[in-house]
């Protein structure tokens, strides 16, 4: 499969594709013909001597200085060079990739006045997986010029500039965008895995389901709700809960009377980023604009991407009381006055503490995910630089590094909730399990089998975080 550039339609799996499986890519035609028109475009404006932002004059706060015809091209290589200051480890390599097929994409508009075969040439270095490291620190979301300048200048050692195409490659946001993405997807498979290890806690609880009730779901018509609500239900289809009386409790704990709930209400946080992150995918980040009609050169400030940056606070904030929920199950299940069993789960009473210390750890990585949920969007920056212009920023590229460093905290929540949800399941005894619980238990105990008396708390989670990503995971309850 090839996934054809065009500068529309890019989605969110299209990114992931590209970054994860190398999957191939290619320009289309049509966006090669734009990408000459808008050049043209360019080209006349230096031919006419107008004056233009970034082309003829020089950037910030050097912007009324004008810039001779002969240093055009000297002055693109300087301004690479000292954008090249990004901080911090190197993005992954998926990152990277994403954001290649990010910027290519908005090369593909047309609107930047940047050749087809500036284009041509990354799509080369994506094909080849040439690509150079990319700094995660030193943007703050007005355009990600540090991280993007190492990117700008391997483009250009492919093909040599044009006057205008350096500051073209490095004034959007590639980088941030490419982060939301990835981000997004994983936080969306994260629910599903959540959805499918809280299915198993209920079951361990013993808990009443009639909160899952479809009449009683339908009186609350929130589009999420109503699909989380449903694969619970899915993943308990055929399961003991659902025969009369056989709930412990007449109202249990909200963390799981609510559990359809809370993650329908991250469903719906994560569907509206989503139609953000994919709005941003497709549109103008940069400045200046060049119009396809008429070929006019007009000043812009599209690299504000704070709704991009608003997008990736809201799906931490979401997330946030999923992973609280998902802790506090875990630890009513470890608690013999909440689940009426053994405490610590452990195969008989006595001194055995059993998973109890997995309930500490829970604790430990919600209370740094929580951290994480801070808002960043509406930070402020110092109005002395660049002269005062540039006087705000939407730390888009910060927020969507909280958010994948969330998922990943997430993900060893979930796990945890996984095995304790298991192992209780087990020493309740009750049968038969829902049929997708039953294959989430099937799947888990390929990697942890039950802990017998004095047995050893399963301590790597690795493989339990790579089968909670896995697809076959994902699809229980579908």
């Amino acid at each position: 499969m090839t996934i054809v550039i065009s500068g529309s339609g890019l989605g969110i799996e299209d990114v992931v594709q590209v970054a994860r499986t190398r999957e191939r890519i290619a320009l289309a035609a049509d966006a090669e013909t734009r990408m000459v028109a808008s050049r043209a475009a360019v080209d006349e404006a230096l031919e006419r001597g107008e004056v233009v932002y970034g082309l003829t004059t020089g950037v910030g706060a050097l912007r009324r200085e004008q810039v001779a015809i002969d240093e055009l091209s000297w002055v693109g290589e300087r301004l690479l060079i000292s954008h090249s200051v990004g901080q911090g480890r190197a993005a992954d390599r998926g990152s990277v990739r994403a954001t290649a097929v990010c910027l290519l994409n908005f090369l593909a508009q047309g609107t930047s006045g940047v050749r087809p075969e500036v284009a041509q040439g990354l799509v080369r270095m994506l094909a080849e997986d040439r690509l150079p490291d990319i700094p995660e620190l030193g943007s703050i979301g007005q355009a990600d010029l540090a991280p993007l300048a190492p990117l700008a200048e391997a483009i250009l050692r492919e093909v040599p500039p044009a006057p205008g195409e350096a500051l073209a490659l490095i004034d959007n946001n590639a980088f941030a965008t490419a982060s939301g993405a990835l981000a997004l997807y994983d936080t969306h498979r994260l629910l599903r895995a959540l959805e499918v290890t809280g299915a198993l806690s209920l079951e361990a609880f013993a808990a009443n389901v009639a909160p899952l009730d479809p009449a009683v779901v339908a009186a609350r018509p929130f589009s999420g709700l109503a699909e989380s609500a449903r694969r619970l239900r899915d993943l308990l289809d055929g399961s003991f809960l659902n025969r009369p009386g056989a709930s412990r409790n007449l109202q249990d704990p909200l963390t799981f009377r609510g559990i359809a709930h809370v993650l329908g209400a991250l469903r719906d946080a994560l569907a509206f980023a989503r139609a953000h992150v994919e709005v941003e995918l497709n549109a103008h980040q940069g400045n200046p604009f060049v119009a396809l009609e008429g070929g006019q050169i007009r000043p812009a400030a599209n690299f504000e991407v704070l709704p991009l940056a608003q997008a990736m606070d809201l799906a931490r904030i979401a997330l946030a009381p999923a992973l609280s929920a998902a802790q506090e199950r875990a630890l009513k299940l470890l608690d013999t006055p909440w689940s009426g069993l053994p405490t610590g789960l452990a195969p008989s009473d006595g001194t055995d503490s059993g998973m109890s210390m997995l309930g500490i750890v829970a604790q430990a990585l919600t209370a740094e995910a929580r951290l994480l949920a801070q808002p960043v969007s509406f930070e402020l920056t110092s109005t002395t630089g660049a002269e005062g212009i540039e006087d705000r920023m939407t730390m888009a590229p910060l927020g969507a590094r909280r958010l994948a460093e969330m998922v990943v905290l997430g993900e060893r929540i979930a796990a945890i909730e996984l095995v304790v949800a298991a192992q209780a399941a087990d020493l309740r005894d009750q049968n038969p399990l829902g049929l997708g619980t039953r294959q989430a238990r099937r799947f888990l105990r390929d990697h942890v089998p039950f802990m017998e008396h004095g047995g050893r708390v399963p301590a790597d989670h690795q493989p339990l975080r790579e089968l909670l990503r896995s697809d076959a995971f994902a699809a229980l309850g579908d």
